[in-house]
């Protein structure tokens, strides 16, 4: 980063996209009664008009880093500003549903280019280790601020105006980053001989759309064969993914880079924290909404609650990481994590808003510590000229583990649901999940209707008491796995006197900054 330029201002900027590509993914959460009244979508084009976003993100970070290697991220960063901008402008004035659809099919593209490059441009803007670990942790707080916000957003914009202005929103941000990007952040960073293989970019999209779609088909609907096949299908093509990767000269994922033991185990670890965050908001968004019955602007407006909290714990981790290493911190913040798990898990009575609210902030604020630190380990020992594919690597695992969560710890609930419900009440879909209570009760006599409701609400509760705990032992046992793989290799390269992965820095010193 050249003098004239201030690292802190450049952040900002950086983050500017990261808040609206996070908030594109829950701002539709309120506006799908407008939608539906106005395009008239059918059952499977309202899915897909929410579904689609992830998949296309979920499948293209890999490539787009690595696109982003190759001409630059700054360059990259501002096509995808520009993109996010015309896509958001198509989806606003949609005029059906097909429409609506291919324009958020473009704007997780979009997506795609703008947040591998916005964390590799933090490498690059911020020399010193501890400020970059300080910007890392805001830049994380900032993405899981983003999805909180945006029902928030959406729901007071829908009130006052038509449901595009969700999308409006997001063209003068991308605006204010066109005109301040050329200045506050450098745009050297390109490594045009770098080869980008659309092959394996195939590859990876067409093993992660199906992984991706099928977890979470199998997370609403339960287990079908159709799914299961769906599943294997996504696995093979990424087994053909690694194979081609091992043999190209320039491959667009590096499996050096997943073979060093601290480094392929702090993606595990992120894929985990993100199998917790996101399966339990998951869960605690169904709480506040089906179970208490708030409206959807009221449970937002408490399921922010844990973001401030997050917002404070992120900064600070960077700074007691300087003073203990990150092992500490990321193993010390999934074990807080587990603590907020396990406090969800004492939820015994229906009405236990405080609990609830409590252990989710506990959990966000472990769980987002832990990961800006695996964000800051995994951008710092990246070779200076794979930075945009290895954030694009540790992306593409917060999406899988996202996804892994919602289907397991959903599963786990259903699970407890169907066999704690009282079969006496009533068959069917009423007695498979508690979206399907809620339907039924809506065509029932007031009496049997809140007789269905009360014991469906309380199986609910059965399901996510178990479900929490089911979360406290995974992040435990990766908490212990973390503390003890990634300190004992870190000292052992020490003493023998390895280099880290970047092979620019001793292992010393990736040590020391562990």
């Amino acid at each position: 980063m050249s003098r004239h330029r201030s690292p802190w201002l450049g952040l900002l900027v950086l983050c500017l996209p990261m808040l609206i590509v996070s908030m594109d993914v829950s701002v539709l959460f309120f506006a799908v009664p407008y939608i539906a009244a106005d395009l008239s979508p059918t059952p499977e084009q309202q899915l897909w008009i929410f579904d689609v976003y992830g998949f296309v993100l979920a499948g293209l970070l890999l490539t787009m880093g690595s696109v982003a290697d190759r001409i630059g991220h700054r360059r990259l960063l501002m096509l995808g500003a520009a993109g996010f901008s015309a896509a958001s402008l198509a989806a606003a004035f949609a005029t059906s549903a097909e429409m609506l659809i291919g324009a958020r099919a473009l704007l997780a593209v979009a997506g795609a280019t703008l947040m591998p490059s916005t964390l590799a441009m933090i490498r690059h803007i911020f020399d010193d280790d501890g400020q970059r670990a300080k910007a890392i942790a805001i830049w994380n707080a900032v993405l899981a601020g983003g999805v909180a916000v945006g029902p928030v957003i959406s729901g007071l914009l829908l009130e006052h105006v038509w449901w595009g202005s969700v999308f409006l929103i997001n063209v003068p941000i991308m605006i204010i980053l066109l005109l301040a990007a050329p200045m506050v952040l450098p745009g050297h960073t390109a490594t045009p001989g770098r080869r980008v293989d659309l092959i394996s970019a195939g590859l990876v999209l067409a093993s992660l759309l199906p992984i991706v779609a099928a977890l979470k088909n199998l997370a609403a609907d339960g287990f079908a064969v159709s799914r299961l096949l769906m599943l294997i299908v996504g696995v093979v093509v990424g087994v053909v993914f690694v194979i081609r990767q091992r043999r190209l000269a320039d491959p667009m994922l590096d499996l050096t880079l997943l073979g060093e033991r601290r480094f392929g185990m702090s993606v595990w670890t992120n894929l985990v924290c993100m199998f917790a965050l996101l399966g339990n908001s998951i869960l605690m968004t169904q709480y506040l909404q089906s179970v208490l019955d708030y409206s959807p602007l009221r449970a937002a407006l408490w399921s922010l609650l844990p973001t401030v909290v997050v917002a404070a714990i992120a900064p600070t981790a960077a700074v007691i990481a300087q003073r203990t290493g990150r092992p500490a911190v990321i193993a010390g913040g999934m074990a807080i994590g587990a603590g907020g798990f396990a406090v969800l898990a004492t939820c015994a009575d229906v009405d236990s808003l405080a609990i609830v609210l409590v252990g989710a902030a506990l959990l966000a604020a472990g769980v987002v510590a832990a990961t800006s630190m695996i964000a800051d380990y995994v951008v710092s020992v990246a070779p200076a000229d794979r930075t945009g594919a290895t954030s694009g690597l540790l992306e593409t695992s917060s999406e899988l583990g996202g996804a892994l969560g919602i289907a397991v710890l959903g599963s786990v609930v259903n699970a407890v649901f169907r066999t704690s419900f009282p079969a006496d009440l009533a068959g069917g879909e009423a007695a498979r999940s508690l979206a399907g209570a809620v339907a039924t009760a809506q065509h029932l006599p007031a009496a049997h209707a809140e007789a269905i409701l009360d014991a469906a609400r309380r199986s609910f509760v059965d399901g996510l008491g178990v479900a929490a705990w089911c979360g406290a032992a995974t992040l435990l046992v990766t908490a212990v796995l973390a503390g003890w793989l990634l300190t004992e290799r870190t000292a052992r390269d020490g003493r023998q006197g390895r280099r880290a992965p970047d092979r620019g820095r001793p292992a010393e010193d990736v040590g020391a900054a562990s």
